[in-house]
């Protein structure tokens, strides 16, 4: 269920990572737009689109940020990971070398962004079985072993894009909500000690001299 774009609960940036060409560009056009471009050019600095949807019955904005996956710009981007609450780190299944990648983007992640947020690693291009290098399985592992959400998509054939970015903010939702529950359960301890010191400090607060008994 979609909002206006402007009525929402809650903004969550998301950035896309990894390295050029492994379709970070199309899996933020398929969610948004529903599009795919088969000559899509590499991003260059910092594209992002937004999607609106609903979660647990809140409305969650989704802002995207696709980061482009160039070397040079990497010096760049690192500043757009600043406030991002998701992040999807994507490889391509039938490049070896873009999984081999992850770990730089992922140590990358963990220096610039922020300690809670939530990462999925997606394997982007599941549609070309015959091409695959990289088995799933392999990728669960580390996944698992990185403490790292995990899903396979195609950009091309939209599978698993929509189930992997609405995974992803679902996570982000309870992470956010579970903070402001301890947030508010501080807030309300604090409160609670002050009455109690108030109304200590009244209680032991000498009589005046006006009021005692000769």
């Amino acid at each position: 269920m979609s909002a206006e774009a402007d009525d929402y609960d809650y903004l969550f940036k998301v950035v896309l990572v990894g390295d050029s060409g492994v379709g970070k560009s199309n899996l933020l056009s398929r969610f948004t737009r529903n599009e795919f471009c088969l000559e899509s050019k590499s991003t260059i600095g910092v594209e992002f689109a937004t999607r609106t949807i609903e979660i647990q019955n809140k409305i969650i904005k989704a802002q995207i940020w696709d980061t482009a996956g160039q070397e040079r710009y990497r010096a760049i981007t690192s500043a757009y990971y600043r406030g991002a609450v998701g992040a999807l780190l994507v490889y391509d299944v039938t490049n070896k070398d873009t999984f081999g990648n992850v770990e730089k983007w992922l140590s990358e992640l963990r220096d610039h962004a922020d300690a809670n947020i939530v990462i999925m690693l997606v394997g982007n291009k599941c549609d070309l079985a015959q091409l695959r290098v990289i088995q799933a399985v392999k990728a669960q592992q580390f996944a698992d072993t990185e403490d790292l959400i995990f899903i396979e998509t195609s950009a091309l054939d939209a599978t698993n894009v929509e189930t992997a970015f609405i995974n992803a903010l679902s996570n982000v939702y309870n992470v956010v909500s579970k903070n402001q529950a301890v947030n508010a359960e501080e807030t309300s301890n604090k409160q609670n000690r002050s009455i109690l010191i108030s109304a200590a400090e009244d209680g032991f607060r000498p009589k005046s001299k006006c009021c005692s008994t000769q």
